[in-house]
């Protein structure tokens, strides 16, 4: 359970707040009552959660490129934040193959950036650096990596991520260790799937876009396995572990990961099935047999430390997932308030045991 009495009044610095992950937790935050000051690239979809649910009417936004040092070290002055969660990222696979130079130069050096702009002011006591179960060296082990397990990368967006926790790494070692008052983790979590998410080249969005037009699926590789989860499950935990750092400081101050229960990381056949069947009308997919860049076939996640030490487990199975991610989607498509819906669903989430 979420502390709101902890959050209430804290001055939050939010990376990447304009894009899926960025705006269901800067709602969440919001809802919690604590102030929110956002630095991010413009929403880089149409239709986008940023603007559908209202935040750029209730975040103080600047919107930037987490390249510039200068302007993210003035924003992060000006906000004197308690609490910095750092989002921005090239998020996407497929895209690192069209990009690597900018996927590296955004997902490294935006987070030096960010963490050198950090140690420039004594207001901030808690950073969580948000990567994914994506910066493991995988082996396609039937088993879920650790913490502890080897980084690596075959493609450019997964490299960069493992760059991004050696330099996540490095900064607490040499500049974040006690007496610092700044205590700084990292986050790993799974394949997020949920409401108000339209990249490119993912599969939730491949699916709404599909069926949306009337048109089947095309899906690239069905039997692919991923640890899935709702995003509510994996901002919960970080939400959790920031608060840990900022009351108990080095102790948390590590990687960890927030992945779904095993039996959760499901094949992407398995998914498309069970949201074509919850859209209904008429949904169907088919293979898509083209030429694709590589992609990890198997990747589950260990999550047995933040069960343990924070207290952190996953609440929603995925069938109930996938539905809440559905209902999502069709109550968007017929005009509802979706900053009502997603607040509701963030609600929902934390009245369950």
């Amino acid at each position: 359970m979420t502390d709101a009495g902890f959050w209430r009044g804290k001055r939050v610095f939010l990376t990447g707040h304009t894009g899926f992950k960025g705006g269901w937790l800067s709602l969440w935050l919001e809802s919690l009552g604590a102030s929110v000051f956002g630095y991010a690239l413009a929403p880089a979809t149409t239709p986008s959660l940023f603007e559908i649910a209202g935040l750029d009417g209730s975040t103080d936004s600047t919107l930037a490129d987490i390249r510039d040092a200068q302007k993210l070290g003035d924003a992060i002055r000006r906000a004197a934040p308690d609490i910095v969660f750092h989002l921005a990222a090239q998020p996407l696979v497929r895209a690192s193959y069209r990009e690597p130079v900018e996927t590296y130069s955004t997902n490294v050096m935006g987070t030096v950036h960010l963490l050198e702009a950090v140690r420039q002011i004594d207001s901030v006591r808690a950073v969580v650096v948000v990567t994914t179960d994506k910066c493991y060296d995988n082996r396609e082990w039937e088993w879920g990596y650790r913490e502890n397990d080897p980084l690596g990368g075959y493609d450019p967006y997964s490299s960069s991520k493992a760059a991004a926790e050696i330099v996540t790494a490095a900064y607490r070692n040499s500049f974040f260790l006690p007496p610092a008052v700044t205590s700084v983790a990292s986050a790993r979590a799974g394949n997020v799937i949920g409401g108000g998410d339209w990249s490119e080249d993912r599969l939730i969005p491949d699916i709404v876009r599909a069926v949306s037009s009337g048109k089947p699926v095309r899906i690239r590789n069905p039997d692919a396995i991923r640890p899935w989860q709702h995003v509510v499950e994996p901002l919960a935990g970080y939400l959790q572990l920031a608060q840990r750092l900022y009351d108990d400081g080095s102790r948390f101050a590590q990687a960890w990961n927030f992945g779904p229960e095993n039996r959760d990381a499901r094949t992407v056949g398995w998914i498309v099935r069970h949201v074509t069947e919850f859209w209904g009308d008429g949904a169907s997919w088919v293979a898509d047999e083209g030429e694709h860049p590589h992609e990890a076939n198997f990747l589950k996640l260990d999550i047995s430390r933040a069960r343990q030490s924070l207290g952190w487990a996953p609440r929603l199975d995925l069938e109930t997932a996938l539905e809440w991610t559905t209902a999502w989607y069709r109550s968007y498509s017929q005009g509802a308030d979706m900053r009502s819906e997603t607040l509701e669903q963030i609600a929902n989430y934390e009245s369950l045991n």
